[in-house]
């Protein structure tokens, strides 16, 4: 059963990120908090090798071309996880927010086909000029 629903998974464009491929490092969070916040490593950051990765290669591709300032020159994402006070929350908002950017990138963009403007569009551009340049032919200085 599992299987089956990873390929209707692969189908609908969505690819699930291992958390095996995951690094978390645990860290002191930033901010206010208390004599506590210097004690605990409660925030979380997350490292993700995009190229060493199990994603299909078309999702690396445009993940690595994305100019999300997250993904470093070396192809590794770095996500920070510090809104909860709770390790395992971070580190569960940090999987989520990672699994969104390539939920994002998963499916290609849509090819835009060339078209041609319709007839009736030209003539609405060609009138629009032709009042144009009445009003600026008005501006001009009268000859008498």
């Amino acid at each position: 059963m599992d299987s089956v629903s990873e390929r209707d998974a692969d189908r609908a464009g969505v690819h699930r990120v291992d958390p095996g491929e995951v690094e978390f490092t645990a860290i002191r969070a930033q901010g206010a908090g208390g004599q506590n916040v210097n004690k605990v490593s409660s925030a979380v950051h997350l490292r993700f090798d995009v190229r060493a990765s199990s994603l299909p290669d078309d999702v690396k591709s445009r993940l690595l071309a994305s100019t999300d300032r997250r993904i470093t020159e070396a192809g590794v994402v770095i996500i920070k996880a510090q809104t909860s006070r709770s390790q395992e929350a971070n580190r569960a908002d940090a999987l989520d927010r990672l699994q969104a950017l390539v939920d994002r990138v998963a499916t290609p963009p849509a090819v835009r086909r060339a078209t041609r403007p319709t007839y009736a569009s030209r003539q609405r551009r060609l009138a629009d000029k032709d009042l144009r340049a009445q009003v600026k032919a008005g501006r001009r200085r009268v000859d008498e």
